[in-house]
């Protein structure tokens, strides 16, 4: 009975590669177009040893061993494909296919499947934003998909190719998790180190980039947190409610432990980067207040001088010194007493020394 249970599955794999097209409906003419949005694929033997397969050539199926196909969700064609494939349940197609960012995580007969975070990788490598993972998962086939790259897809991917070794379906998606992890373990490491140097600079009154690096920082850490939490009930309910029923294993226990450190410290990123918001949002006001103030005794000093000369200004008889051939000299020697007056007396009030 087992190995004719083994013997199904294969077959099964080999419907889903080879007449999933021809049941869309779909006239294909290259191989290239046999695995629509295909990114990449992996067979891996029996032994743990990894195979990456050309997304050019057709991917024959073998008794032994098994497959991790990685899907580009944003080709329509994958999507497509996928969701007239046979091999999973149709709730697992739907959530592999599916454009909802909500992290699940289900099992379905002897099938695994859910979404879980990653931050998306890019050009110069692992950035801020977070992306996320799709997949479906039995004995013999997992399937993974993504709108945009992602980090730990990238790192599992390099590990494989390096002579990394799986023995299972389950044991690569451990490995998956635990390069999520380690993605945002090395973004936390960096983000501390930005705080350290914004702290340096508000230490040094310089708040001129203070206040956008933090915003980013928190905004990130703040979406890291949320989706922390989500990822560690996830696993939680897995542990408690479906690992006693279900086949594949994944290392639950290890995985809540590293994501409960991780919060724990991405909580204190967000933390410390709200206190620094708050000492930015001081020292600037503080530098507003000093400019005011400035602006303010300036302003002071001055107002006699205004003062007088509006007077002088007028357009009426009677104005003093208009008949005096030193009229000016005398008009300017007030103007200057009146505002030497007040600077003494702000001088003398402690306003100035403030």
């Amino acid at each position: 009975m087992a190995g004719g249970s083994r013997q199904s599955s294969a077959a099964r794999v080999a419907e889903l590669l080879t007449d999933a097209p021809a049941r869309a409906g779909a006239t294909l003419e290259s191989p290239a177009e046999a695995l629509p949005g295909l990114v990449f694929a992996f067979r891996l033997r029996p032994d743990g040893t990894a195979e990456e397969l050309s997304v050019d050539r057709p991917i024959a199926v073998e008794p032994q061993g098994w497959l991790w196909l990685h899907f580009n969700l944003a080709d329509a064609r994958a999507c497509h494909f996928l969701r007239l494939s046979s091999y999973f349940p149709a709730a697992a197609r739907e959530l592999l296919v599916a454009a909802d960012e909500h992290q699940q995580l289900n099992a379905s007969e002897a099938c695994l499947f859910g979404v879980f975070p990653d931050l998306a990788f890019g050009l110069d490598g692992t950035t801020d934003e977070i992306g996320f993972l799709h997949f479906a998962m039995t004995e013999h086939l997992l399937v993974t998909g993504r709108h945009c790259p992602l980090n730990s897809i990238d790192a599992t991917r390099k590990a494989l190719r390096s002579g990394r070794k799986v023995l299972s379906a389950a044991a690569l998606m451990d490995t998956i998790l635990e390069f999520v992890i380690d993605g945002i373990d090395r973004y936390s490491d960096d983000v501390a180190g930005k705080l350290d140097r914004v702290e340096e600079r508000i230490l040094a009154d310089d708040v001129s980039e203070g206040r956008n690096v933090l915003g980013r920082i928190r905004r990130t850490t703040v979406r890291l947190h949320r989706q922390l939490v989500i990822l560690r009930s996830l696993i939680q309910h897995f542990e408690l409610d479906l690992s006693e029923m279900f086949a594949l294993k994944l290392t639950t226990s290890r995985l809540r432990q590293r994501l409960d450190w991780l919060d724990i410290e991405v909580v204190s990123l967000r933390d410390r980067a709200q206190l620094l918001q708050e000492e930015v949002t001081m020292k600037t006001a503080e530098q507003t207040n000093r400019n005011l103030q400035i602006l303010a005794i300036v302003t002071t000093i001055f107002l006699p001088a205004t003062l007088v000369a509006g007077i002088f200004g007028m357009n009426v008889m009677g104005l003093p010194l208009t008949q005096n051939p030193h009229g000016f000299f005398w008009s300017m020697v007030i103007l200057i007493g009146a505002s030497a007056l007040v600077f003494w007396f702000l001088k003398r009030s402690g306003i100035l020394d403030r």
